[in-house]
């Protein structure tokens, strides 16, 4: 079976997200990477009761990189974590492995979430070793590659089927600097709506924020796969993430919508190109309009990418 998740950005959302979607991906800022929405500890606890309510599953972000003033805090999240009794969390710095490991009371299944870092069958493997449930796969792999570690990974490996690709982070604060010697004032959170452009391209749009854990930048373009669908789930990819961090409401809702309908088309055998390219022109429609859409690094010659 196919594993539809979808990023959450309120409670109501999350109502009607679980019609379509297996899991709920959500957290609070101070942890979690990238997040539509940073939940407080009481309605982190209502979604994971809503979520078991419908019988589906959800995962808590605690994927950021944990400074000492963030690896502190770890327990007492952990702790709160296995109380309101999340399915699982995603988890970047190995740090909170060992916490777990040397903690048993805090331990709860992860998955192994190291960002542009997992790119091997080889690494993917080594962390199920060390207790992964499962692992996220890096943006920039291309399905030349993915068929090969398809072949040799022990645990599910989850892929980005829509939405948005940090393609740069860094723990300084670059629009804070920015702003500092240009002697301007401004916002910088995700809600301004930032963006970067190519000084000889002006239609480029490279999404900028700024939050505790530093600077993010994204990619021009959102992934949509679409026609790539029937192909991730016969070669054993059968858990897709939709990332709605630029795609609010119930436009995400009803993206995710139409990719449930289309995973049961995969499921039964009747998915074919007209459906998958019907499907990308609809989610087109659906999708911001300041942002576009492409295959990203799907279809990239591997020997092409530095």
């Amino acid at each position: 079976m196919i594993e539809l998740i979808a990023t959450v950005e309120s409670l109501s959302q999350a109502e009607a997200l679980l019609s379509y979607v297996d899991t709920l991906y959500f957290g609070e800022e101070q942890f979690g990477l990238r997040l539509p929405h940073s939940f407080s500890r009481e309605q982190q606890a209502n979604l994971v009761a809503l979520a078991h309510q419908k019988g589906k599953k959800v995962t808590v972000a605690v994927n950021g990189i944990m400074h000492p003033e963030k690896m502190a805090l770890i327990p007492a999240y952990l702790k709160f974590l296995r109380q309101i009794e999340v399915d699982q969390i995603a988890i970047g710095d190995p740090g909170i492995i060992y916490v777990m490991n040397h903690q048993p009371e805090l331990a709860i299944p992860f998955i192994y979430d190291g960002e542009t870092l997992v790119t091997s069958a080889r690494q993917i493997n080594f962390w199920q070793k060390k207790g992964a449930i499962g692992a996220v796969l890096a943006r920039e792999v291309p399905f030349e590659e993915m068929q090969i570690l398809a072949r040799e990974v022990t645990i599910p490996v989850e892929v980005l089927v829509y939405g948005a690709t940090c393609i740069h982070q860094s723990k300084r604060p670059l629009l804070q600097n920015y702003y500092h010697f240009t002697k301007q004032e401004g916002q910088i959170s995700k809600e301004r709506g930032l963006f970067l452009a190519e000084p000889k391209k002006p239609e480029t749009h490279y999404s900028i924020f700024e939050d505790s854990h530093g600077t993010h930048i994204f990619a021009d373009n959102d992934l949509c796969l679409t026609k790539e669908l029937a192909e991730l789930a016969a070669n054993g990819f059968d858990t897709w993430k939709l990332d709605g961090i630029f795609t609010p409401g119930v436009t995400l809702v009803e993206v995710a919508k139409q990719y449930d309908q289309a995973r049961q088309a995969v499921e039964k055998g009747t998915w074919n190109d007209e459906q998958a390219g019907k499907l990308f022109e609809k989610i087109a429609t659906l999708h911001p309009k300041e942002r576009q859409l492409d295959t990203g690094f799907y279809h990239l010659d591997p020997a092409k990418i530095k």
